[in-house]
């Protein structure tokens, strides 16, 4: 289902896609401008470390993740926000399984299926 710009967006209409083994992800509503993606790892799995030119948050749902920013590592959990500039080198590592709520200006255009 292509959920670009509707109004309403609804959690079992969307689909999971497979990222890697341990980590799925979920795009929920988007435009243009702005994507919101939910991701679920296994205990134990990396978020390889990266960078892209999106401005990301990234809200912690559940779960703990050790998290680098821009070379500095700190440890998060539920209710936790992280922020993240354009091109700005990120990754993590999940320590308790978890869900991430990652919010990216602009669209991922990359993370949409059937464009």
């Amino acid at each position: 289902m292509n959920n670009k710009n509707l109004p309403f967006v609804f959690y079992d209409d969307t689909k999971f896609v497979e990222v890697e083994p341990g980590i799925k992800r979920k795009v929920l509503a988007y435009g243009d401008n702005m994507m919101q993606v939910e991701v679920h790892f296994e205990q134990g799995c990396i978020g390889a470390i990266h960078s892209h030119e999106h401005t990301q948050l990234t809200h912690v749902l559940s779960g703990v993740f050790e998290f680098t920013i821009n070379g500095e590592t700190k440890l998060v959990k539920k209710g936790d926000t992280l922020y993240k500039e354009p091109n700005v080198v990120h990754g993590c590592v999940c320590l308790e399984s978890g869900v991430l709520l990652d919010t990216f200006c602009p669209c991922r255009e990359d993370f949409i299926e059937n464009k």
